[in-house]
């Protein structure tokens, strides 16, 4: 029983040991993040990090997909550089490597693009009507505008009825 003990102990302190030697590998602070990630020929490109500390300006190299270099400028979030590229429209599809290099410490990150030539976001038409739950007159059930105008029309009839009663003195 001790036996199993110990190794189970051991075991876990191992795991513990390699998740916290690879957690600043797999850090938010450490990457450079792409959108969006999946672009078509000629679309715009946002990356941005917080690799760099605070006013940090990153170099930013996009050469992989032919766009070249641009800056990463600090941001309005703190610790946060962005900047933006545009994927030069005889770019061919693949994945490639978005790079940028910290100013002040040289740090390296890095982060995916992939190249479609089909755009992922498709565009949709409205059809039918609006679910509101107010609704119009007319609607896309005849049965239900019928019922409605039935109890408009039942209303409006109870109604004049009781204005007559109480005219004429019958009471209510």
């Amino acid at each position: 029983m001790r036996r199993t003990a110990r190794l189970l102990t051991a075991a876990a302190c191992a795991v513990a040991v390699a998740g916290l030697a690879a957690a600043p590998a797999y850090g938010g602070d450490g990457k450079l993040e792409v959108y969006p990630s999946t672009v078509v020929p000629g679309g715009q490109v946002t990356v941005n990090t917080a690799a760099c500390g605070d006013g940090g300006t990153v170099a930013g190299d996009a050469s992989a997909v032919g766009a070249g270099a641009f800056t990463l400028a600090p941001s309005a979030r703190d610790g946060e550089a962005i900047g933006r590229f545009r994927v030069p429209p005889s770019a061919q599809p693949g994945t490639y490597e978005i790079a940028g290099t910290c100013a002040e410490s040289g740090r390296r990150v890095v982060g995916d693009l992939v190249v479609t030539l089909t755009s992922t976001r498709q565009q949709v038409s409205p059809r039918g009507s609006v679910k509101t739950g107010v609704g119009g007159a007319l609607g896309p059930d005849p049965v239900q505008t019928a019922a409605g105008v039935a109890a408009l029309a039942v209303a409006a009839a109870g109604g004049t009825w009781l204005l007559h009663r109480r005219a004429r003195g019958d009471g209510i």
